[in-house]
């Protein structure tokens, strides 16, 4: 079995390893522009040694945004502004992606350190969510979207194709559709956030209409040679996993058929009665069933922090990739340290020249 310092090819793509930077939002951006906080960030994370860098969740209209402060990509100047961001990060030899998201009825909040609450309709910086239904998330985010007519869906469809045609095009080489954590794809999947009577609710079949439709959308424009994954919420824990489970399994084999190539397994986030039993890699097991039972190759993320942890997720076969957050806001050279937990030999090989050569000369 392959270890988590081997290389994993997808499509044309190979990582140098098997450790990637979850996207992770930054909340830095004005107009959805990137800027040098990004860059700084974006090419820190890759010159640390991972071998995927996927950017945050970038919204793919003024709408979509999380917060006023969120990435954007609706427009070429934001496309411009990624370039060089996208080229810091294939300098430092990893792979840039990108994460392209909507974040429906939690949209207009304000950035965590100052609320972490939508923000309220007498703010100039808000704006109205939507949503499958007119059906708020409650507790910190209490507003009630608007639910999206026909014409709604299929302009979110669009805004999500012209986006990844200027990722495509900014040099991004693994796309993420994000349809987790209660954003807009995750909400039209869940029973709990649509109640609509059309062919976008009812069913997990219609339930997941938009997520399919929207994926094959993208695949038409998204170069075939290049990865197109999804980070997708795969059980909620509200007192119905086996249904979660069964249903997402339903939903990820049509997705595998659209053109899905790579799953991160992540959760739903769709209700906040949710009793989410946090621990050491919870959800790795999960990731693995979903593996087997849809042919996927899978990743995931949440409280994975140690280097021999990890390893042992890609020993075993459970993951085929390791996915990091604040592990690596808190040690942006973690691949160094976890080359060294596993007694990689010349663990400072991970690192470029100028750090690696005085690490090995000296350790």
């Amino acid at each position: 079995m392959p270890t988590l310092f081997d290389p994993y090819s997808l499509k044309d793509v190979t990582l140098r390893n098997r450790i990637t930077v979850a996207p992770m939002c930054q909340y830095m951006a004005q107009d959805g522009l990137p800027n040098d906080w990004h860059h700084v960030h974006y090419a820190g994370l890759a010159r640390g040694g991972s071998g995927l860098v996927v950017v945050e969740a970038t919204g793919v209209s003024p709408e979509g945004r999380i917060t006023p402060n969120c990435l954007g990509l609706w427009n070429d100047e934001q496309a411009a502004a990624f370039a060089p961001i996208v080229e810091s990060i294939r300098k430092a030899g990893a792979v840039p992606g990108i994460q392209l998201a909507h974040a429906g009825r939690k949209a207009s909040a304000n950035v965590p350190w100052e609320g972490d609450d939508h923000l309220p309709e007498s703010d100039p910086r808000s704006w109205q969510p939507i949503g499958p239904s007119a059906i708020p998330f409650g507790a910190n985010l209490p507003r009630t979207p608007t639910e999206m007519t026909l014409e709604d869906i299929a302009r979110v469809k669009t805004d999500f194709v012209k986006a990844a045609e200027r990722a495509r095009d900014a040099g991004f080489q693994w796309l993420m559709l994000h349809f987790a954590h209660g954003y807009l794809a995750q909400s039209f999947f869940s029973p709990d956030a649509n109640k609509r009577s059309d062919q976008y609710g009812g069913s997990v079949e219609n339930r997941g209409r938009f997520l399919v439709e929207t994926l094959a959308a993208v695949r038409e424009v998204w170069p075939e040679n290049l990865p197109l994954t999804i980070r997708f919420g795969v059980i909620e824990f509200n007192g119905h996993d086996e249904e979660n489970l069964r249903d997402s399994v339903s939903l990820l084999k049509k997705l595998k058929d659209s053109g899905l190539d790579f799953l991160d397994v992540s959760i739903g986030f769709c209700t906040p009665e949710a009793k989410i039993p946090w621990g050491p890699a919870f959800i790795a097991p999960y990731a693995h069933q979903i593996k087997q039972e849809t042919g996927l190759p899978v990743s995931t993320s949440w409280y994975i922090s140690e280097g021999r942890q990890a390893d042992a997720l890609i020993r075993t076969g459970t993951l085929d990739t390791v996915s990091l957050g604040r592990p690596l806001l808190a040690d942006p050279h973690w691949p160094y340290t976890a080359a060294r937990a596993v007694h990689k030999k010349q663990p400072a090989d991970v690192l470029p020249p100028p750090y690696g050569w005085w690490l090995n000369r000296y350790q």
